[in-house]
């Protein structure tokens, strides 16, 4: 399980390194090209008013060197570059004549005695101005924004050039502080980001370490596991699933286990009463008058086997898929007044009150007819043995919705307490645990019944208080 809590970590750290990268990357270009394009233009602005002043102020003659011109007006020139530099800090001035020899200079760190190249004094002769990014050839001690202008006499030639300069460093420092807040705020992000993918995978894994176990559990034969169930997202939804499932897995396996003991019962109990009654008639023990009656519970008990087995082989057959049913037309009054006088000997010991109520005198249905006859005699035979003596046994039919018959089969007895209701259809499944009533049955005629009409697309259903009545419904589709 730590395996994905490790994947959840790198795949969303990776995400906030590759968003880092990018991040930085887009505030850095952002940041120094609009901080590059500004200096640009102070240094240009700065520049050119430099260079008027020093024009203007000084009107320079043909017989007069820029050298000469400095070393008169030195400290004013100083005063004048350190006026400007107030207006746009971090740029400086550097004054050369045409033979590169550096004249003056303001708010820079020049290597003394080192000459300028004459190439960018000419450049700037040529181009009137230009600017660029470096340190001059070596004048300056690191990489500056150079903005070049020629300097000129009153009669407009050249005799020297005006470097206004401006440092990176300002914007280096700047892109250096936001790149160290924008790591933090990432590295932030990165614990926040850990902590909620643990709280998050933790949530997430928990009812899944549940579920492991719970199913080793089950693989053990233990059904009683559960998964605790918290919050209304997928994973709770799937966590209530599976207790579903586990609850459903339970009930099989109570059912499983009472339908042994069961069927343990119903196979052993006839076997011992055939195996007396056979060892006696051949012993002697029974006298050769009282043979046919004993032969006659003989027959009755090998009927109860016969119709058991009969039974779990229809279920196989059913749930295997094997069975099919032959759709035809019959009239479902007829088979279901057969289905009742099957009972009649049940009926008279019990004096039950026995009304059949048919809509129409046939009613024409088209379905398996050998099947709705086994649906009818079940249903029947549950009614017959949970009614009391001398209560009413109603079997109703009529028109129902969407072109089907609904039959009812009533009866007033015992009932079925509210908690067994949901389970009644269920394999195995007996309401009288303690085999008061229920002496002979296993618990499959009821799931037989409803086996064979959802096979056929039909519907069952039962309504019941317990210790007054008990009312099984189902449809049928009617012949048009």
């Amino acid at each position: 399980m730590k395996s994905v809590f490790l994947k959840y970590i790198l795949v969303f750290s990776l995400i906030i390194l590759v968003s880092f990268l990018m991040l930085s990357s887009i505030v850095s270009v952002s940041i120094d090209e609009y901080a590059s394009d500004a200096r640009k233009r102070d240094v240009i602005l700065m520049g050119n008013i430099a260079t008027s002043l020093i024009e203007e102020e000084y009107g320079i003659t043909p017989d007069t060197t820029l050298e000469a011109v400095v070393s008169e007006n030195k400290d004013d020139l100083t005063r004048t570059f350190r006026s400007l530099t107030t207006h746009a800090s971090g740029i400086g001035f550097l004054l050369t004549d045409m033979a590169g020899n550096v004249l003056i200079f303001h708010g820079l760190n020049v290597n003394s005695g080192t000459k300028m190249n004459t190439a960018y004094i000419s450049r700037a002769g040529e181009d009137g101005s230009y600017i660029e990014t470096g340190n001059l050839g070596g004048i300056l001690h690191q990489a500056h924004i150079v903005c070049a202008s020629p300097v000129k006499d009153v009669t407009g030639e050249q005799i020297g050039a005006l470097f206004s300069c401006s440092s990176t460093s300002e914007e280096d420092a700047l892109l250096a502080v936001l790149n160290k807040s924008i790591f933090l705020s990432n590295l932030w992000i990165m614990i926040a980001v850990i902590i909620a993918v643990d709280l998050i995978v933790e949530r997430f894994l928990t009812p899944l370490r549940e579920m492991n176990q719970a199913a080793k559990d089950f693989a053990k034969g233990k059904f009683d596991a559960r998964v605790t169930v918290t919050g209304k997202d997928e994973v709770a939804d799937f966590a209530m699933t599976f207790n579903q499932m586990a609850e459903s897995l339970s009930q099989s396996e109570r059912l499983r286990s009472t339908f042994l003991a069961n069927v343990s019962h119903d196979l052993r109990t006839p076997m011992t009463t055939i195996a007396g009654f056979v060892d006696g008639i051949r012993s002697g023990a029974i006298p050769p008058e009282k043979r046919d009656y004993y032969l006659g519970i003989v027959s009755e008990e090998v009927h109860r086997l016969s119709r058991l087995v009969s039974q779990l082989l229809d279920i196989s057959r059913m749930e295997s898929g094997v069975q099919k049913f032959h759709q035809e037309k019959f009239d479902i009054c007829e088979v279901t007044r057969l289905a009742l006088i099957s009972f009649e000997r049940q009926i008279e010991e019990k004096q039950l009150c026995v009304e059949l109520d048919c809509a129409e005198d046939a009613m024409q249905v088209y379905a398996d007819r050998d099947a709705m006859h086994q649906i009818i005699y079940n249903i029947v035979e549950n009614a017959v043995k949970f009614s009391r003596s001398g209560g009413l046994l109603r079997l109703s039919i009529q028109p129902g919705e969407r072109g089907k018959y609904e039959v009812v089969i009533y009866n007033e007895g015992e009932g079925v307490p509210a908690e067994d209701l949901p389970y009644i259809f269920d394999r195995f499944y007996k309401t009288d645990k303690s085999r008061g009533l229920d002496k002979v049955g296993v618990g499959l005629g009821l799931y037989i019944a409803k086996t064979i009409l959802n096979a056929n697309d039909e519907r069952i259903w039962a309504e019941s208080e317990e210790g007054k009545y008990c009312a099984f419904h189902f449809t049928v589709r009617a012949s048009n």
